[in-house]
């Protein structure tokens, strides 16, 4: 388990003081902190087909220009000596090193992690005033960079028109801070800021996914859609005679309420449903050839370990006696001790030793793992 990364605040008084709240400021948050990769290695990352990158020009083509890559050589050689900032999202899914900065953060539950963005920045290099609609921790990881805080923003304040970019068009700073190698800032959704680089510096973004409630409306009501036969429709066994044909009364509205929370106030499909949108990956895991059985799989793969992909997502959830693992998207019901005790380490540790997966292996748990092993969720970590 790595050290708090709160300083001298312990998890409890963050999440009742500051958490959604109001900015923190942490000075040597991490001390010591060595970057897990280089600006030339991001910078790589964004020449991938898979990765997703942008890169932010001040002064562009048009004020705040925004390109997407991937990018190649010739694109980095063009580019200004300052004032631009290269974003690549996602960095955690494919550098090990970064993913495991994830550790930090295991006082908040681990389905509402979204990604690590990591930004490279020259001098002066920002991406404008804005906002954010979710919670990010923002630690130094070379260089500095100066970060100004400023009041709650929403949908209202006034933008810039001139940019693709969410610009704030007017900003008030509240806070200004310089952070060195190791601080972190915590800013909860709609706090205003605005970051630019005091020479070159890169800085690490740990970011959490926070659905809209349109999407949480439009998403929930199609999975439940989706299950419900045609067969179930509109009806009025006690309709009366009305008094104005034309007129839709409250007792039409009462009946299309009672359809509505017969379904919508079933926890069990919440559950379910929630459960596989929040651990649906940012990106599709790469799959190797499926193993056909248990057994060829065991042959390979006996004496390793067990990991889980970079990529991946996990939550469980307790029903009626039973565990349901949610995973990248998919659920799998673990009825047998030996199921949910395996579901639950891999949730907590990420890694299953041999012979913590030997000590389980029944005929329930092989199908699930198996089933983890051939979507990509999990791979067998052969040395």
């Amino acid at each position: 388990m790595k050290q708090p990364i709160l300083g001298s605040l312990s998890p409890e008084a963050f999440l009742q003081s500051y958490w959604q709240k109001k900015p923190l400021l942490i000075r040597q948050a991490i001390p010591d902190f060595q970057s897990p990769l280089s600006a030339d290695e991001l910078a790589g990352l964004a020449l991938e087909e898979e990765v997703e990158s942008r890169i932010v020009l001040e002064q562009g083509e048009n004020p705040w220009e925004l390109r997407r890559g991937p990018f190649n050589e010739s694109d980095f050689a063009s580019l200004p000596p300052s004032h631009w900032t290269l974003l690549v999202q996602a960095v955690d899914h494919w550098v090990p090193d970064v993913h495991s900065l994830l550790d930090y953060f295991d006082f908040l539950p681990s389905w509402r992690l979204e990604d690590i963005m990591i930004s490279y920045a020259t001098d002066g290099g920002s991406v404008g005033p804005h906002y954010d609609h979710f919670d990010v921790f923002l630690i130094q990881a070379e260089g500095q960079r100066r970060w100004q805080v400023g009041p709650v923003y929403d949908a209202s304040s006034p933008k810039r028109e001139d940019t693709d970019l969410h610009i704030l068009s007017e900003f008030e700073v509240l806070e200004d801070y310089v952070l060195e190698p190791g601080d972190m800032l915590y800013l909860p959704p709609g706090i205003g800021h605005h970051g630019a680089a005091d020479g070159e510096c890169m800085t690490i973004s740990v970011g959490f996914r926070a659905p809209s409630h349109r999407e949480i409306l439009m998403q929930f009501t199609d999975f439940i859609a989706d299950q419900l036969p045609e067969s179930l429709r509109y009806s009025d066994p006690d309709q009366t005679l009305p008094e104005q044909k034309a007129e839709i009364d409250d007792q039409a509205l009462d009946r299309l309420q009672t359809i509505l929370k017969e379904h919508i106030e079933d926890r069990s499909m919440l559950a379910e449903w929630f459960g596989e949108m929040m651990t649906q990956p940012k990106h599709e895991q790469p799959v190797d050839e499926p193993w056909q059985s248990w057994e060829a799989f065991k042959d390979e793969a006996e004496g390793v370990d067990l990991v889980l992909n970079e990529g991946s997502r996990l939550a469980f959830r307790k029903e009626n006696g039973s565990l349901i693992l949610f995973a990248d998207g998919d659920a799998y019901e673990c009825h047998c001790a030996n199921a949910v005790n395996l579901a639950q380490q891999l949730c907590q540790n990420s890694q299953l030793t041999s012979d913590q997966w030997h000590s389980v292996v029944d005929h329930e748990t092989r199908g699930l793992l198996l089933d983890l092993i051939n979507s990509g969720c999990i791979y067998p970590l052969f040395k």
